[in-house]
């Protein structure tokens, strides 16, 4: 450091001109990076921003001082847990300077908190992010069936917690139907394809005849970095979104993941799950014959009592009292009945006999003399209608002829045709004296047969 800043001040009073800002902090940058370039820092985090970008912002402090400090977003998408104000954390980076303001900052590419591990401290945040929303709510979760018929199983195909689950389904109801998800159940891509699986068995039970009853997840027990996968937000949302009933069954019975917290029924153990949803046969026989002797030894108890309710209700004066009225009401609800059935019979007797007689007048009598009567009446009109409209048809073809020939006599075409003639002007108007003419005017002379143009040449005084 001291030979470094030694050639710095060495070049500068070698120089001796003024330095522009941009090439006085180039220099000190390049200075910082040569000499800073890995370094691990502990402090207090204040300040902290997450930028849309994805980049963090924050500053590190201590009592007396303070640094500012950014890690980029290709950096922390490593990190499991979230920043927050307040936590110490130890930082691993290298110092730079930010030309526009001439300030020196951390670049982080590592951090870890302090007293507290990594792990530990994103299992307490994810927990208390999620309780907040309600993934851990008691009310919303489902009870698991009591006799489930069809389960599935999400969970490493080579795993022990597959073998144990499946001996004791074997060993304690062999009439369960298993349909067996395989995932990876830790590393890279786990969480996805656990979430996804129970996405998968929910939308098979929607199908006719693939219904699930229950789903159990889990895997055998190790590290928490071993278990994480069952910690992760994807896989706690799949739990909560699930349409089926979810069992938790992740590590030993001192392990706890998210996916406990969230899902329907934790169990200590895989083996512990399939026990769950298992119910020995022989044990469902007894325990059906000690439901069947106690519901025969509460009905016996039922009876007796109820006997013993109705002895005493018969030997008191109410009883009797309502006891008369009761057979006094049946024995009128018999008379009742007895009149109705008597006054039915005989309005269906006086019914029978009046169409009886309305039948018997019927056949006796005969039809067809009035029916004739009828029909010579009906062509006799008809003749009469025939004879008058043929009349009326005369008398108006006489009307129409008469008419017809007063028109012809009042026609001007008649008159046309005796020799005489219409005359009018170009206008159309109807010239009745020739005083009004002058010579050189035209004129339309209508005959019976046609019309013809003239013209005035000359005016002959009137014979008379």
């Amino acid at each position: 450091m001291s030979e470094s800043r030694s050639k710095l001040l060495a070049s500068l009073f070698a120089e001796r001109r003024a330095l522009r800002v941009s090439e006085l902090t180039e220099r000190i940058k390049d200075l910082l990076e040569a000499e800073f370039f890995d370094l691990q820092v502990q402090g207090e985090i204040s300040n902290y921003k997450r930028h849309h970008s994805g980049h963090w912002y924050f500053t590190l402090k201590d009592a007396s001082a303070q640094v500012r400090a950014v890690f980029f977003k290709q950096w922390n998408r490593l990190i499991r847990f979230e920043p927050e104000n307040g936590l110490e954390v130890r930082v691993r980076g290298r110092l730079s300077l930010y030309e526009l303001r001439g300030e020196y900052e951390l670049l982080v590419e590592t951090m870890e908190p302090v007293g507290v591990g990594t792990l530990q401290l994103a299992f307490e945040q994810q927990v208390k992010r999620l309780a907040a929303e309600g993934l851990f709510d008691e009310i919303r979760k489902r009870k698991v069936p009591l006799l489930p018929r069809r389960i599935g199983i999400i969970t490493s195909p080579v795993g022990a917690a597959l073998r144990d689950i499946l001996q004791i389904l074997e060993r304690r109801n062999r009439g369960i139907h298993i349909f067996i998800v395989p995932v990876r159940v830790q590393g890279t891509g786990a969480a996805y394809e656990i979430a996804d699986a129970i996405r998968l068995l929910n939308q098979r039970a929607k199908k006719d005849g693939h219904e699930i009853d229950v789903i159990i997840i889990g895997r055998g027990g190790g590290s928490i970095e071993d278990l994480w996968a069952f910690n992760e937000e994807q896989v706690a949302r799949a739990i909560f979104h699930s349409e089926i009933p979810v069992i938790s069954a992740v590590g030993h019975e001192t392990d706890f993941t998210i996916s406990d917290l969230v899902a329907d029924l934790r169990a200590p153990t895989p083996s512990a799950a399939a026990e769950l949803v298992s119910a020995e046969a022989e044990e469902l026989r007894l325990r059906v014959g000690e439901l069947y002797a106690n519901l025969c030894q509460t009905m016996q108890f039922y009876l007796i009592r109820r006997k013993a309710q109705l002895r005493d209700c018969t030997q008191s004066q109410g009883f009797a009292e309502t006891a008369g009225a009761v057979l006094a009401l049946a024995s009128r609800r018999r008379e009742l009945v007895i009149r109705a059935a008597i006054t039915l019979k005989d309005n269906l007797q006086r019914t029978s006999f009046r169409l009886y007689r309305a039948q018997s007048g019927l056949l006796a009598t005969d039809f067809r003399r009035p029916l004739a009567l009828s029909s010579a009446r009906l062509e006799a009109l008809n003749r009469r209608i025939i004879r008058a409209i043929q009349m009326r048809l005369e008398r108006g073809r006489h009307q129409v002829a008469v008419a017809t020939g007063k028109l012809e006599l009042l026609s001007p075409l008649a008159v046309l045709g005796r020799g005489y003639a219409l005359v009018r002007d170009e206008s159309g108007h109807l010239i009745n004296r020739a005083a009004g003419l002058r010579s050189g005017q035209a004129l339309n002379l209508r005959f019976a047969d046609g019309e013809i143009r003239c013209q005035v040449t000359d005016q002959v005084a009137d014979p008379s």
